[in-house]
């Protein structure tokens, strides 16, 4: 369960996000990812799952996947980062492994846009 200090709940937030923070893409999920401009106890994260991804129960069997995997990886994330991770369709059939290793190589390559905006 990732702890509600670092839930991502309004939708202002994830707007913020998606628009003008960095993506890193894989074929399961898509990160983004952007510097908060209030402090806060460290990384939020937010997650959106469509209904392209499936049915209720697929929708929320990957959002469960995908909280745990990144509860595991948020000491990695910088502290005052704003992070979406948009589940695709290919998530519904992905291994817990195999969205681990998406997540990883995504959130990889938006941290390093994010250093190279700025």
């Amino acid at each position: 369960m990732l702890p509600a200090a670092h839930r991502m709940r309004r939708p202002a937030d994830f707007e913020q996000a998606v628009r003008r923070g960095a993506r890193g893409g894989r074929d399961t999920l898509v990160v983004h990812m952007t510097v908060r401009t209030d402090p806060g106890p460290g990384p939020v994260v937010g997650f959106v799952v469509s209904k392209g991804v499936g049915n209720a129960v697929t929708r929320n069997l990957v959002k469960r996947r995908l909280r745990a995997l990144t509860h595991a990886r948020l000491t990695r994330l910088p502290e005052v980062s704003s992070v979406v991770v948009r589940a695709l369709p290919a998530s519904a059939t992905a291994s817990f492994a195999t969205l681990g290793s998406d997540l990883d190589a995504a959130l990889a390559t938006a941290q390093r846009r994010l250093s190279r905006a700025g």
